[in-house]
């Protein structure tokens, strides 16, 4: 993910290729390698002394935070009954790591894959810490989330995954009507859109993409724990567009995925377009300030 938060001053550890502990400079802040001391060989990416990104070089399949595997659940639902597996394209929108990137890839080892990342330096040094797929399978391209998007062509990809933020939010521009159209744009018949949302409390920022998404997409489902839909707790909230059908509440679909996140270390739920419908109401969307 793109975090922007100020760090702690780095130290100076020597660049040689490979993970190991230690503070690195990079353009928006730092980036910091720490030991997973419950996986041996396993590491936490943070950025700006924010937890970014978790990988596990022995097991690109786990993933260690919970609305990744949440994602994860509603691609293995979408992907085989609306996609062609054989011939997915995706599209990362905030890299870090590349976790979800290193999953695809394990999952469905012919997908061909781009994480745009802002920051050049992390990417340049996630190449060399970690074992990533090279291209064309796997290509990393530094820019900015918005302008790469909207520089695609037409019907280019059949994922789009959206985890940028900036400190602790989403910058506004990727979350407007606008910008999810242009996401649309790209996206090929049968396409689905997955997007992180981080929020407090209230909801109130997942309310306004739900309904943005709700403007451009004909079916919007949400997944995440009970604390987080019952407005306990800050917290990450997955969302999921697409013009296909997602599951309906009561279809075997939803009942198989209602199991797959029950079983999840994190349980969480899903809801379906009636209930996202219901929860945004009169919600307005978030539109560019030139519309």
């Amino acid at each position: 993910m793109g975090r922007q938060r100020k760090g702690r001053s780095p130290a100076a550890p020597d660049t040689a290729e490979g993970p190991r502990p230690g503070v690195w400079q990079i353009a928006t802040g730092t980036v910091e390698l720490v030991p997973d001391d419950l996986t041996p060989g396993a590491w936490t990416v943070m950025i700006n002394g924010v937890p970014s990104s978790h990988v596990d070089p022995a097991r690109p399949d786990r993933l260690d935070f919970e609305y990744m595997r949440w994602m994860a659940a509603v691609l293995r639902m979408h992907v085989p009954r609306h996609l062609d597996p054989q011939r997915l394209r995706v599209l990362h929108l905030g890299g870090g790591a590349c976790s979800m990137a290193r999953w695809t890839a394990q999952e469905w080892p012919t997908a061909r894959q781009v994480v745009v990342e802002l920051d050049t330096r992390l990417v340049e040094l996630v190449r060399e810490w970690f074992d990533l797929p090279r291209a064309p399978l796997l290509r990393i391209r530094a820019g900015e989330a918005r302008e790469v998007t909207e520089s695609l062509s037409e019907s280019t990809r059949e994922v789009i995954i959206r985890d940028v933020f900036a400190g602790s939010e989403t910058p506004e521009p990727l979350t407007t009507v606008e910008f999810t159209r242009a996401v649309e744009r790209v996206l090929a018949p049968g396409g689905i859109y997955l997007v992180n949302v981080g929020d407090h409390p209230q909801l109130n920022g997942v309310r306004a993409e739900i309904a943005g998404l709700r403007a451009v997409f004909e079916h919007v489902a949400a997944v995440a724990d009970p604390a987080m839909f019952k407005g306990r707790r800050r917290g990450n909230v997955v969302l999921a567009a697409s013009h296909n059908p997602l599951p309906a509440a009561g279809s075997p679909e939803a009942s198989e995925m209602t199991r797959s996140l029950l079983v999840d270390p994190v349980p969480a739920q899903y809801k379906d377009s009636d209930w996202t419908a219901t929860f945004v109401a009169t919600v307005p969307a978030r539109r560019d300030p030139s519309s």
